[in-house]
């Protein structure tokens, strides 16, 4: 009798665990659980799903901050962007904006000096194409072209990497 209502109670706990979702309607990118507000707009129900919203960040500012930014139409086009590296940042008046872009050129430039330095060192280990080769790549020809592919595309990321970090080197103003 005591296994029963042992039964019954556990049943009964994982029961509280399961309660179903009120039912849930999408107005566009929008979702509701208002079953009059959804008829009036027209939206569809969706069936045999749980919804989970995550609220976005909201925009920082007076206007708009409440209500959230609407969406781009397709018949306006968005302005073309400048490349980021034509804009230089501008030039801080503050004690603190210039301490702030000089700890950002001390960054960067330590940066640089890593990267040129990792380059140096790939590019004398790749020897021009020609490594040297090891006991596992002498038995086995793959090991070492696989090798000198990798060596190879790591010197291009590195070139890539210098490269982007002297933009942001550009962009900052002038000590």
């Amino acid at each position: 009798m005591h296994i029963k209502w042992l039964f019954l109670a556990v049943a009964m706990a994982g029961a509280q665990g399961a309660v179903a979702q009120d039912r849930i309607y999408r107005c566009g990118n929008e979702y509701t659980n208002d079953a009059a507000k959804a008829r009036q707009r027209g939206c569809a129900q969706i069936e045999a799903a749980n919804v989970t919203i995550v609220q976005g960040t909201r925009l920082q500012g007076g206007a708009g901050a409440a209500s959230p930014a609407p969406a781009p139409s397709a018949a306006a086009p968005r302005p073309a962007r400048a490349p980021a590296a034509a804009t230089p940042a501008p030039r801080s008046t503050s004690a603190e904006g210039r301490a702030r872009d000089s700890d950002a050129r001390l960054i960067l430039e330590t940066e640089l000096k890593k990267a040129e330095t990792r380059k140096a060192d790939l590019a004398r280990e790749y020897n021009n194409g020609e490594p040297q080769k090891n006991a596992l790549e002498m038995r086995n020809p793959a090991f070492y072209n696989k090798r000198v592919e990798d060596l190879k595309a790591e010197i291009t990321r590195m070139d890539s990497d210098i490269a982007g970090i002297q933009r942001e080197l550009q962009r900052l103003p002038p000590p």
